[in-house]
Order: structure tokens, then sequence, then C-alpha cells
């Protein structure tokens, strides 16, 4: 639950650089929306790995 929390985390750090970047044409700010969205990915498959884990462990 600790990485869902992350997840909540990150994409509401990301809303102030993404309204700086579609309604104000900030470059910047968009390259830090594409690598936070990149770290969003990357946790995403972590909690994907994670449940498929342990879902897999109940089924043995």
């Amino acid at each position: 639950m600790e990485k869902f929390t992350q997840v909540k985390e990150l994409i509401a750090s990301l809303e102030g650089d993404a309204d700086k970047f579609y309604n104000k044409g900030n470059s910047a700010a968009g390259t830090r929306v594409r690598k936070g969205m990149q770290d969003l990915k990357n946790l995403a498959q972590a909690i994907r790995l994670e449940v498929q884990e342990s879902k897999n462990k109940e089924e043995k």
C-alpha cells in the first residue's frame, strides 16, 4: 500500500508543472512532467509485480 500512496503523492506533485506546461506554455515544466510520468510508469510496474507475486504466493 506504501507504493500506492507514493503514486498519489507523485501525481499531486506534478499537478503544478502540468498546469504550467498546458496552460502557460512553459516547456521546462513539460520536461519535469515527462520525467515524473516516467517515474510513475516505473512505480506502477513495481506495484504490478508486487501484486502478481502476492497472488502467486496465495495460489500455492
